[in-house]
């Protein structure tokens, strides 16, 4: 694979008209990919045409196309020219439809992929439409379905329709795939071959669910489903915008990708769409994330919220409180959940599948589930204290009962030893995060107390605060390094400690913080300025790359600290790894550039949110 830098676009090998392979670089850079959804579930589709990822009908339901995971195993769906080509993806402007186009020496044509949604005809009818436009020349384009059930270890039966079409069935799923083409079927793959004059529509329709006779009004289902994004999308005067700047579009993106994430009707939101994409090539670091954290889902309210999505954010803050009717026991809570409220997400390995270039294990579901992770209590109840005044709405006295709940069992349980936000699989530690976490959840229960009359043992927890505090400033700080640590009496440094003023822990401008702040930029920063979690060991072989969401961490801090041209450059300098259609990974290789582990990553771009925020709020009270 060869990157033209003049204009953006990939050359691929040949793919040949006999559907020969392309050795191993049909597996795509994971930042090559770009993602639609309904809202229901979502789609990666390649900057070579190939759909290589796709669960129905949820996003954490089974795949039917899983080729990230195993390129020859995985299941797929490509519609690509059968020469050698560039290509190039961008999204219509404000929407989470895709375009895109490839040239050939023979001519150019696009594919415009989107799944309906919004208010109209089409509205209930499952699907992915991709639309195909030769835009110039005479293209051969080639069409290879080649779907994959229950991760690849249900091979479907596929039909040759009469009325023209596929059929791909089994006993827990049914698939239908209507073209203007004629196929042919040989070796459980499904092919076809056609070209045009410049001009012309070729129109695809890959319907899943119960309704798959219906015909779909493909103008009409784009034209809304475009309506249904744009009228959705951050709208400002971009010179007036706070979130102004070069990063501006890829703030709105950033809210477009956090929407695909959510599932409307449980308010859960899901941590990325994918599972087991590596953390480090070859390595075992591969996790399934298409879950709701109560972490993740905190930060994704604040974060839609700053983009002026109150309906959406008050929605998603119904699913927190549902958990606190719920679990009237704290002790009880998870630490994350399934889309539609599962509890029960046992780990498990596909042996079957070799994993994205070879990097396995392929996992599904989490074993972080039964994991004890004390920072939780601090998100929860800080979710609260932040959220309900915004929307001008009560602390009702079931809110309360619950925030004081939590409260109390923070005072019982704030000394033990946990898991940390990191979800490390090593041996528990006082991790310095959970307890300022913990120290947060008293904090804002006592100002929430105060504040709405209610009561409470007040007096405890203040008495517990104050315990933590002396506990953090003693034992979490590091004089000789200069620097707050991971846990307690420690050396190992946590990109962590760049979050302890922005939770008014200390002030910014504390010569711990600030020093904290250096130690990270001289210990935790890569010469090309993404920031690691730690660089300490964590109970896993292998290692990973710098983490996205810490790089934005670091944005932050440096902003409340007032270093804002500082700040600035390491912004700009990490939105410079977003990949072509404004996409950004869990983590990236800081040496090569590439993107790592599961994608789109709702941290990362929760994390570009906060940072365009904050730094665009600096920047104008400095004007």
């Amino acid at each position: 694979m060869v990157e033209n830098a003049d204009d953006n676009l990939t050359i691929y090998p040949d793919f040949s008209p006999s559907g020969g392979k392309m050795e191993d670089e049909s597996y795509l850079d994971i930042g090559n990919y770009s993602i639609i959804g309904n809202l229901e579930t979502t789609a990666l589709v390649g900057s070579n045409g190939s759909i290589d990822w796709f669960p129905v009908p949820h996003m954490e339901s089974p795949s039917v196309f899983a080729r990230i995971l195993d390129a020859h195993k995985g299941g797929y769906f490509s519609i690509a020219p059968t020469a050698s080509f560039d290509s190039h993806q961008e999204y219509l402007p404000k929407t989470n439809v895709l375009k895109t186009t490839f040239l050939t020496d023979r001519g150019k044509f696009s594919i415009t992929d989107f799944m309906p949604i919004g208010s109209n005809e089409s509205s209930g009818k499952r699907a992915i439409l991709r639309k195909v436009t030769i835009e110039a020349g005479n293209p051969e384009i080639g069409v290879s379905f080649s779907p994959r059930f229950d991760y690849a270890r249900d091979d479907p039966e596929l039909f040759l329709d009469e009325r023209g079409g596929v059929r791909a069935c089994s006993e827990e799923t049914d698939m239908s795939l209507k073209a203007p083409v004629d196929f042919t079927l040989e070796n459980g793959v499904v092919r076809s071959y056609f070209g045009d004059e410049a001009g012309e529509d070729y129109w695809f329709s890959l319907q899943y669910g119960e309704d798959l006779e219906t015909d779909f009004d493909y103008p009409a289902s784009l034209a809304q489903t475009e309506d249904y994004w744009r009228d959705w999308a951050h709208e400002c005067d971009e010179d007036k915008c706070v979130f102004g700047g070069p990063w501006h579009e890829l703030t709105v993106r950033s809210g477009l990708v956090l929407k695909l994430l959510t599932h409307p009707d449980t308010g859960a939101i899901a941590a990325a769409p994918t599972t087991s994409l590596p953390e480090e090539i070859g390595g075992v670091r591969n996790w399934d994330y298409r879950f709701s954290w109560i972490r993740d889902a905190t930060m994704t309210i604040h974060s839609l919220y700053k983009l002026g999505h109150e309906e959406e954010t008050s929605s998603y803050f119904s699913w927190l409180r549902k958990l606190s009717r719920v679990y009237s026991d704290p002790s009880e809570l998870r630490i994350m959940y399934g889309m539609h409220g599962k509890t029960q997400l046992q780990e498990e390995t596909l042996d079957h599948l070799s994993g994205y270039r070879g990097s396995a294990p392929v996992r599904v579901g989490n074993a972080a589930v039964d994991q004890k992770q004390l920072d939780i209590y601090g998100e929860l109840v800080n979710a609260f204290y932040e959220t309900c005044p915004k929307y001008g709405e009560e602390i009702k006295e079931e809110d309360w009962d619950f925030i004081s709940s939590v409260a109390n069992h923070v005072v019982e349980i704030w000394k033990d030893k946990d898991a940390g936000i990191w979800e490390v699989r090593g041996e528990a530690k006082h991790f310095v995060y959970s307890k300022l976490m913990c120290w947060v959840a008293l904090d804002r229960a006592i100002k929430i107390g105060q504040e709405w009359g209610y009561e409470g043992l007040f007096g405890q927890w203040e008495k517990e605060r104050g315990k933590i505090r002396k506990a953090i400033l003693e034992k979490g700080y590091n004089a000789e390094i200069g620097s707050f640590v991971q846990s307690f009496d420690s050396e190992v440094l946590d990109a962590t400690g760049l979050l302890i003023p922005l939770m008014d822990f200390l002030p910014a401008d504390d010569k711990r913080i600030l020093n904290t702040i250096d130690a990270t930029l001289d210990r935790l920063t890569s010469d090309d300025g993404l920031v690691y979690r730690y660089d300490g060991e964590d109970g896993l072989p292998g290692d990973e790359g710098a983490f996205l969401l810490c790089s934005f961490w670091l944005v932050r801090a440096l902003t409340a600290a007032g270093r804002l041209e500082e700040a600035e450059g390491y912004l700009e300098n990490v939105i410079d790894f977003a990949n072509p259609t404004g996409l950004l990974a869990e983590e990236v290789n800081p040496s090569t550039g590439d993107q790592l582990g599961n994608f789109p990553q709702g941290f990362s771009h929760i994390g570009l949110i906060n940072s365009s925020l904050y730094l665009g709020r600096a920047r104008r009270e400095t004007e």
